[in-house]
Formats: C-alpha cells, sequence, structure tokens
C-alpha cells in the first residue's frame, strides 16, 4: 500500500491527526494503524475532563517549558466547542460537552501539596481572567462526604467540563471514513528507512505501507518505532498505569457537574464525571513503571473507591460497578510531551501527553497538520515539546529529592498513617531520602526527576536502566 500519511495509534491523537489532514487537504491518502480492540488504551479509559486550569501546579509557572504546556492545554480550552461541531459524521449531532463547568474542592484533611495547588489554580484563574466563582462546598448538589472530609474551599470553573470519550473516538472514526481515511486493524512493528528519511512501517503481520510521511501516536507503545528511527535521542516513555470505574447511580441525585480535588504529586486530583443517566465516572490512579503490571494492583483500587466514597458521596457505596478501565498512558522521563517534527523530514511524534493527551488533541492535531503539510513551518507552540532532547529538568536535583520526601510523607498521611504526638515522621522521611538516592545513583549523570519517576527508576530492570543510561549519555551536554 502507498499512500501520503501514516499514522501508527487509533487513539484520540491518532485520529485527530487523520481527521484534521483529511479535513485541510481533501484528496490525501491518510492511514490510520491500530488494533480495534485497544488493549491498555489510555483514550478508551479516559475521563476526559477538559481541565487547563483545574490542572494548574504551584509549579505550573515556574519554569518556561511548564508554562509553555500550559499555553497548550490553555489553547486547547479555547479549541474545543469548534472541534466537536468539526468531527460530527453528518449523520446525527456532534458530541457534545456531557459535563459543562467543574468543581474543584480542597478537603479538610488536604496534604500541604493539595492546598498549595488549589491555591495556584485560583491565582491562575484571577491572573488570565478565566471565568470561575468561589462556591460555599455545601452548595455543591450531590456533595455528601464522611464529616471529617467535609471541603473547606471550593472553585467552580464555568469553561471546563468533560466529554465521553469513548464518543468521542467514535466520532473520529466516523468523521476520518467519511472523509476517505483508511483503518488498518494492525500493530505497526518496525519503521521503514532508505537514505535517511522513514518511508512507512511494516506491520506485525508482514505487510508494509509506504508513505510520505509518517506520524507516530501509538501512546506508550511509540517507545518501540522511536528507538529504530532515533535511537537514544528521544526521552523513555514509561507506563503510566491507572485503573478507573464506571457506576450507576442507585442512591441519591448524583452530581451535575465534574468534581475534583487539586492535583497531588505523582497524580491529577480524584475526580468523578457524570456521564448522563446516572452513570458516573470515577479516576483515577496512577502508578508509573517501564513494564505495566498486568492489571491494576488491588491496593490502588480499594484506595479509589474509598476516596472517592468518603470525600465526594458516601451514597456512591450503593452504586453498581458497570466496567471497571485500565490503561497506560504514555509518560516521558521528563513527563513533558514529545511532539512534532524530528531531524528526519518524514517522521513526526505526537506522544508522551500523560495526562493531557485528550484536552490537548484539537490543538496538536492543529498544528502538527500545519507542519506535514508545510514542512518549512515551525509550529511554535509545539517548539518546546521537541522530541529529540536531552531531558527537560524544572529543578535542582536536590530539590527533586526533597519533593520526593515530601511526596513520600504525603502518602503515607494519605493512606491513613497516624502517629502519636511524641513521635514525627522523621524516619519516614529518611528512608525516602535514602530510596531517592538508591535511584539517582542508578544514572550515569544526576537528573532531576519527578516522584513518580524515581519511584520507577528504584524498581526498573536492569535492561531498562541500561537503555535510559544510553539516552543520557547520548543527550549529555558538551563539556
Amino acid at each position: 500500500m502507498v499512500v501520503d500519511v501514516v499514522v501508527a495509534g487509533n487513539g484520540v491523537l491518532g485520529w485527530s491527526v487523520a481527521v484534521e489532514l483529511a479535513r485541510r487537504c481533501p484528496g490525501l491518502r491518510v492511514v490510520v494503524v491500530g488494533p480495534v480492540a485497544r488493549p491498555g488504551s489510555a483514550t478508551v479509559a479516559a475521563g476526559a475532563m477538559l481541565n487547563c486550569f483545574a490542572e494548574v501546579t504551584d509549579t505550573t509557572s515556574g519554569h518556561p517549558v511548564s508554562r509553555a504546556k500550559f499555553a497548550l492545554a490553555r489553547a486547547a480550552l479555547d479549541a474545543w466547542p469548534d472541534w466537536l461541531e468539526a468531527v460530527r459524521d453528518g449523520e446525527g449531532p456532534a458530541p457534545r460537552l456531557v459535563s459543562p463547568g467543574t468543581f474543584v474542592v480542597l478537603g479538610a484533611q488536604a496534604t500541604p501539596t493539595a492546598v498549595r495547588n488549589f491555591d495556584a489554580v485560583q491565582a491562575a484563574l484571577k491572573e488570565h481572567g478565566e471565568p470561575h466563582q468561589e462556591v460555599q462546598p455545601e452548595d455543591i448538589p450531590g456533595l455528601r462526604p464522611v464529616p471529617h472530609e467535609r471541603p473547606v474551599r471550593a472553585l467552580y470553573l464555568e469553561r471546563e467540563g468533560a466529554v465521553d470519550a469513548r464518543a468521542v473516538l467514535t466520532a473520529l472514526e466516523r468523521r476520518g471514513r467519511r472523509l476517505g481515511v483508511t483503518f488498518v486493524d494492525g500493530h505497526a512493528s518496525r519503521l521503514l528507512t532508505a537514505n535517511g528519511h522513514v518511508t512507512g512501517m511494516r506491520l506485525a503481520d508482514g505487510s508494509q505501507i509506504s508513505a510520505g510521511a509518517v506520524v507516530v501516536a501509538a501512546g506508550a507503545a511509540s517507545q518501540t518505532l522511536l528507538d529504530q528511527a532515533l535511537p537514544h535521542r528521544t526521552p523513555p516513555l514509561l507506563h503510566g498505569t491507572g485503573c478507573a470505574v464506571t457506576t450507576l447511580r442507585h442512591a441519591g441525585p448524583g452530581f451535575d457537574r465534574v468534581i475534583r480535588t487539586p492535583t497531588r504529586s505523582g497524580a491529577c486530583g480524584m475526580h468523578l464525571v457524570p456521564l448522563g443517566g446516572g452513570i458516573e465516572y470515577l479516576g483515577a490512579t496512577n502508578i508509573v513503571c517501564f513494564d505495566p503490571p498486568e492489571g491494576p494492583r488491588l491496593g490502588v483500587t480499594q484506595f479509589l473507591l474509598r476516596f472517592a466514597t468518603d470525600q465526594f458521596d458516601t451514597r456512591l457505596a450503593m452504586s453498581a460497578v458497570r466496567n471497571w478501565h485500565y490503561a497506560h498512558r504514555p509518560v516521558p522521563l521528563d513527563r513533558f510531551p514529545l511532539l512534532g517534527p524530528t531531524h528526519l523530514d518524514s517522521l513526526h511524534v505526537a506522544t508522551g501527553t500523560y495526562r493531557d493527551g485528550f484536552h490537548s488533541s484539537p490543538v496538536i492535531a492543529r498544528h502538527l497538520t500545519d507542519q506535514i503539510l508545510g514542512p518549512a513551518v515551525q509550529p511554535e507552540l509545539l517548539a518546546p515539546f521537541a522530541p529529540e532532547r536531552a531531558p527537560v529538568e524544572t529543578m535542582t536535583v536536590e530539590e527533586s529529592v526533597d519533593l520526593f520526601v515530601a511526596d513520600a510523607v504525603e502518602t503515607a498521611t494519605e493512606y491513613g498513617m497516624r502517629l502519636p504526638y511524641f513521635l514525627d515522621t522523621d524516619p519516614i522521611a529518611a528512608q525516602a531520602r535514602a530510596e531517592a538516592h538508591q535511584a539517582l545513583q542508578r544514572l550515569d549523570r544526576p537528573i532531576a526527576l519527578q516522584p513518580e519517576i524515581l519511584t520507577a527508576i528504584r524498581e526498573a530492570t536492569p535492561a531498562h536502566i541500561a537503555h535510559l543510561n544510553s539516552y543520557l549519555r547520548t543527550t549529555a551536554p558538551v563539556v
């Protein structure tokens, strides 16, 4: 098969790029390759919150690349209404916001990080003139936590909300087919190269697709393809494994808006997304590792159910489980996405978006399409996330160790640790500090990393550490 563009990956990013290409350039031969069952797909499992300001933390404004990531999310927030109309397939209404509006609540037992991040959300809303209200927690419809978890503060973000990820993905597929995009049920196993250019891909069944341009948008599975064309030039991708559950209400009125807690280190806040008809999506958990486990860990699943019930509504305990969701988010070593062109003119990348892929997909698709259709165009919004780069470090190594220690103490507290008044957390902090240094000692050169990445490095196999160190040597600055 010979086409103009082949896209590896049939999640929201892959299909969004394909649809944008076909919309902008009728007659362009575009093929999307991916397994129809989508095992481990982050898109299929997503809560699909369209949250930009609700994701702000106290470090968002502290580094140029962090600010660039916020700018990307803010552009996406503006783009979603038109994008939902653009992906309608002509046979029915466009996918809609199933939950317009988001409540961000700060519980009475919130950790110091959660408090700082709540304050950062409010400060960002004011700074950028984003419509919002500070509301009384008791006025939030459906909220009935256990008494000791009652929120002490709450914000209502008028423009943020959620969509049904499964409905949007279906609409993208239908729209793409009507525009002439071809779908191939299969796995991209190897990129084809000739004379320093990527010329297409080979599938697991042995068939080949030749193309003028190749887009790697296969989520956490992108690593194998990138290693072939760009060995040790891109930040290694880890798996952010997470579980969520959709339930059916049997007690109480339920929620009519997204409700969530502030982001904390290593994970977005606990959140509930009402999908209509009494169905609610509860998420999400996050364990970052090089090799994902076969399924969600029992303790993490217990944490999800307990905290959603305790912090949002005790009546959730009476809800019926409809579906469990388990997926692998693509997490780069430095947690910043891999977006845009590479030094190989024909190869483009759209992966490593961690928790922001669904929300940012309309803007990523638009700017990546600009570059594919006009190679001389430099997508400025994506420039900070060039796939070939040294790891972005937003703090010093010692600051990253301190953050790891603080996160360990706060996590222990969240999971129920209670100490008598005559003891403090020094032993836990000392153990965590030792673990952080053990992880850093496995690296050829120390770099500042987020807590969940350091944990993954501690637990990684020697083969993964060797691959990581090859990347660090390749991208090391010349002295």
